[in-house]
């Protein structure tokens, strides 16, 4: 297991993955390495059109993910709830089902005050109507021994047809790979925001920086994108970032990813961000990218459908037969370890 952050795929194919419990024929897709949600079918329903048959039968299914909680009160708790909040609806936005519904658990630390916590819950409360997800259940209490930021977690669940989901290992030889926003948005939009103060950088490459902090959610991304074309695949670029999300989906579908970084937007202020706390903008956790596969008909829709939706996006390779990435010819490997872990570990405590 890996000193910080997710265990890696040795670790997960040997401790984790022979122990899961019951076997269930409703189970769709289950656990996998770098794969962000799971899907179990929950049975058909009668169709809204019909044939010359009679009523047409879709075929329901539910995806659900499960994250950890975060909140940081040094991003001030409207930001950090708005951040907790998109993190634990990006995974199952990418199965292109919208988020239905959320449960979520906070085990606070005792410091935190009702006031404070009224401010994450209606940011929680906002964020959710605005996407058309209903709360139905958790648990909210103080306890001693917790501590910011991990205050509990969420699983957040997608109702929706079948026919509409996009799977993680769907990518097939001959899709394109697209990329949203660019490498180091979290590095440049969370580091520079939480650790202002220390950031030693000219004020309007700061500023810049700090206007990353609003990029940080796929959700749009994935649900524009898999509304406008032949999406195959997705996958949000968390920890490891761009890098380590293309050698996910290029595992998940057993297939190689020729890819480029020219050509992929850099939005502003990443790059020196990333050069200032010395970390890779490739390989640095990245929430608000997105990773995708599209048949190549639907190519210039999907463009089209995120550029119109005022989102940076570019194609920037293709899917072949094989296996492995390779970026302008060179093949890498999964990072492992996420860069930008130390270095908020650091940061944190000259705080």
């Amino acid at each position: 297991m890996t000193d910080l952050g997710k265990v890696d795929c040795d670790f997960f194919d040997e401790h984790i993955y022979p122990h899961l419990g019951a076997e269930r024929d409703d189970v769709a897709l289950g656990p996998r390495h770098g794969v962000d949600f799971g899907v179990i079918e929950v049975g058909s329903i009668a169709d809204q059109t019909q044939s010359d048959d009679g009523i047409e039968l879709g075929q329901r299914v539910v995806a659900l993910a499960t994250d950890p909680l975060s909140i940081l009160p040094g991003l001030g708790f409207e930001r950090a709830a708005w951040f907790a909040f998109h993190v634990v609806m990006s995974d199952v936005a990418v199965s292109g089902l919208r988020p239905t519904h959320l449960a979520v658990d906070f085990n606070l630390p005792p410091e935190i005050t009702d006031e404070e916590f009224e401010t994450i819950w209606e940011t929680f409360d906002r964020e959710a109507r605005e996407l058309g997800v209903s709360i139905v259940t958790g648990h909210t209490a103080r306890y001693s021994g917790c501590r910011y930021p991990w205050v509990g977690g969420a699983t957040t669940l997608a109702v929706g047809d079948r026919e509409n989901l996009v799977r993680p290992d769907g990518a097939h030889p001959g899709d394109r790979v697209l990329v949203t926003k660019g490498p180091g948005i979290e590095a440049a939009g969370f580091l520079v925001t939480l650790f202002e103060e220390q950031v030693e950088l000219p004020k309007d490459t700061v500023e810049s920086a700090k206007d990353r902090f609003y990029d940080m959610s796929p959700v749009e991304d994935a649900l524009v994108a898999a509304e406008a074309g032949a999406v195959t695949a997705m996958h949000d670029a968390t920890e490891c970032g761009i890098h380590g999300a293309l050698v996910e989906m290029a595992r998940a579908a057993g297939v190689q990813f020729d890819v480029s970084h020219e050509g992929v937007p850099v939005l502003p202020g990443v790059l020196e961000a990333c050069e200032f706390f010395d970390i890779d903008p490739w390989e640095s956790t990245t929430e608000g990218t997105l990773l995708l596969t599209v048949a190549p008909e639907g190519v210039d829709d999907v463009l089209a459908g995120l550029t119109d939706a005022g989102i940076p996006a570019a194609e920037m390779g293709t899917v072949r037969e094989g296996d492995g990435v390779y970026v302008d010819t060179n093949r890498i490997e999964h990072p492992d370890v996420d860069p930008s872990w130390q270095v908020f570990a650091e940061y944190a405590d000259r705080e």
